[in-house]
C-alpha cells in the first residue's frame, strides 16, 4: 500500500515538473540547440550530395552555407508561429477579457520563444567561434539585444506579443540567404538573382518597417498596460525595438541602393 502512495506521489511531482514553466522554458531552449545542430548536419549531407558547387567552397564558405541554411530553417518557422500567435489566434486579441493584453502568455508561446532563444545563442556561439567572418558587429548587437528580450519574455511572460512583432522581421532571412547562395553559385547577372532583389526590399519594407510602425502604434494605444510591466520590461519595450528600428531603417537603405546598382549595371 505504501509503495502503491510513494508511486502515486512521485508520478504527480514528475507531473507537475514536466508542466511547470522552468521545465517547458529549458527543454525548450535545449530542443533549439539541438534543432540547430541536426539541421546544420542535415545541410552538411544533403548540400554535398545535391549541390555541386558545395564541395568546391572554402571550408569558411561551407560553413557560412550550412550556418545560413540553419538561420533560414528559423526564420520560417518563427515567422509561421509569430503570424499564428500575434495575429490568427486570440491569446493577444483585444477582444478578450483574459488580462491585459501586455501580461498575456502561454505554455505554447512560451516554448516557441525558448526554441528561438536555442537558435539565437547557437548562431550567436557560430558568430563569436568564427567572428568574423559570419557577422560582423552589428550582428553580435541584434543577437544579443534579441537574445535578452526573448529571455525576459520568455522566463516573465510579459510582453510576448512585442517580442513576436518584432521576430517577424525574420521573414527577410530567407531572401538575404538566397540572395547569397545565388552569389556563391555564380548567378549573380541571373533573372533569379534580379527577382530575389526586388522581393527582398518588399519584404523588407513590410515586416522590418511597416510592421515596427505598427507595433509602435500598438505601443502607443496600449501605453497605461505597457507602463505595468517591471522597469527592466519598460525599458526592453521602449530601447529594443527602438534600436532595431533604426538598424532596419540603415539595411533597407543599404538594400535599396544595391538593387539599384544593380539594375545600373544591367541598363
Amino acid at each position: 500500500m505504501e509503495i502503491n502512495t510513494y508511486q502515486t506521489r512521485a508520478e504527480m511531482l514528475l507531473r507537475s515538473y514536466i508542466l511547470s514553466d522552468s521545465f517547458i522554458v529549458y527543454s525548450s531552449v535545449i530542443g533549439g540547440v539541438f534543432a540547430c545542430k541536426l539541421v546544420y548536419d542535415l545541410s552538411q549531407i544533403f548540400s554535398s550530395i545535391y549541390f555541386k558547387r558545395y564541395a568546391g567552397l572554402s571550408k569558411s564558405q561551407q560553413v557560412e552555407w550550412n550556418n545560413r541554411f540553419i538561420s533560414t530553417v528559423h526564420a520560417i518557422f518563427i515567422t509561421a508561429m509569430s503570424l499564428f500567435l500575434a495575429f490568427w489566434s486570440d491569446l493577444f486579441s483585444d477582444d478578450q477579457l483574459s488580462g491585459l493584453v501586455i501580461m498575456r502568455s502561454s505554455t505554447l508561446s512560451t516554448s516557441v520563444l525558448g526554441v528561438s532563444v536555442g537558435y539565437f545563442l547557437t548562431d550567436l556561439a557560430m558568430i563569436l567561434w568564427f567572428y568574423p567572418s559570419l557577422g560582423g558587429m552589428e550582428y553580435l548587437v541584434h543577437h544579443l539585444l534579441s537574445l535578452v528580450a526573448l529571455s525576459y519574455a520568455m522566463w516573465t511572460g510579459e510582453a510576448q506579443f512585442y517580442v513576436y512583432m518584432v521576430l517577424l522581421s525574420e521573414a527577410t532571412t530567407p531572401g538575404i540567404n538566397l540572395r547569397w547562395y545565388l552569389d556563391v553559385a555564380g548567378l549573380k547577372k541571373s533573372k533569379a538573382y534580379l527577382i530575389n532583389g526586388f522581393m527582398m526590399v518588399f519584404v523588407w519594407l513590410v515586416a522590418r518597417i511597416l510592421v515596427f510602425i505598427y507595433l509602435f502604434y500598438h505601443f502607443y494605444v496600449h501605453y497605461d498596460q505597457v507602463m505595468k510591466v517591471s522597469s527592466f520590461g519598460i525599458f526592453l519595450v521602449c530601447v529594443v525595438p527602438l534600436v532595431l528600428a533604426v538598424m532596419n531603417l540603415v539595411w533597407f537603405w543599404k538594400i535599396v541602393k544595391g538593387l539599384g546598382k544593380t539594375l545600373a549595371k544591367r541598363n
